[in-house]
């Protein structure tokens, strides 16, 4: 049943929330991680989403979504019903330039005295996990009313 797709459309919603959530936490908390014995610092990991249509099959009513890099596959509807979910297409490394701090007496300076950090701005990364989270609630509420209305339209007839 069509009417049924707005709780995949929540669901892929919530579980590429969780990513991005997941993937800020990673770089939360190498934030101040110095680079490693390979000399390369902590690079901050970006969340990238994509459009996930809803897939019909021939002779089903619901398919399940193929979701690549390990997404959570959740049954998807009518895809002339015009809705589609969301998925993360990949995790990519950010290129902005590792942060360098002149501490001489750090053990892990180079000849000049520069300790070499990662790439990680806290405060963006803070923003980034405040605006996963807000989008991660407003989906349970979409998902919960959805469901809640669901449920109302099964008893209308009694």
């Amino acid at each position: 049943m069509a009417a049924f797709s707005i709780l995949n459309v929540a669901g892929s919603a919530m579980a590429a929330q969780s990513q991005r959530i997941n993937a800020v936490a990673s770089n939360m908390a190498n934030a101040d991680s110095v680079a490693g014995p390979d000399g390369k610092p902590y690079q901050a990991r970006q969340v990238v989403f994509e459009y996930a249509p809803l897939a019909r099959q021939a002779n089903a009513s619901l398919a399940t979504a193929n979701l690549a890099g390990g997404g959570l596959a959740t049954q998807m509807a009518s895809r002339s019903a015009g809705l589609g979910g969301v998925r993360v297409s990949s995790v990519e490394l950010s290129d902005a330039p590792a942060r360098q701090e002149y501490r001489p007496d750090h053990p892990l300076a180079d000849e000049q005295g520069y300790v070499t950090f990662s790439n990680v701005d806290p405060v963006a990364e803070m923003v980034d996990m405040i605006a996963a989270s807000k989008s991660y609630e407003a989906n349970v509420e979409v998902f919960n009313t959805s469901k809640s209305l669901l449920r109302k339209t099964l008893t209308l007839g009694e």
